[in-house]
């Protein structure tokens, strides 16, 4: 079964990715032969993962996760899913001061 996953490395930071074999991908990332991101940063543990019906919507939900900032990582991990859109906002701008 595919899925999109996310490990919690170390140093606190998170890894998402993709696999076909969850069981495998962890023994490679635990063992350092996964990525040389959590080779670096280990021990790693899974925080996260969600199955999908084929790779390729697994493989395009870990590019979109990629692209989260940590706040909307952690509420996807917490199953808070009302929050995410308001974690996708960028933070008005401020306008310029006028003298």
């Amino acid at each position: 079964m595919p899925l999109m996953y996310i490990l919690e490395c170390v140093d606190k930071s998170f890894y998402v990715g993709s696999t076909i074999d969850l069981q495998r991908r962890l023994a490679q990332h635990i063992a350092g032969e996964g990525a040389e991101y959590t080779k670096r940063r280990r021990p790693v543990r899974m925080v996260f993962a969600q199955e999908f019906v084929r790779i390729d919507e697994a493989f395009e939900r870990e590019k979109q996760v990629q692209n989260w900032g940590r706040a909307k990582r952690i509420a996807l991990i917490e199953g808070r899913f009302g929050d995410l859109n308001a974690l996708s906002r960028k933070p008005p701008r401020k306008s310029p001061l006028v003298e």
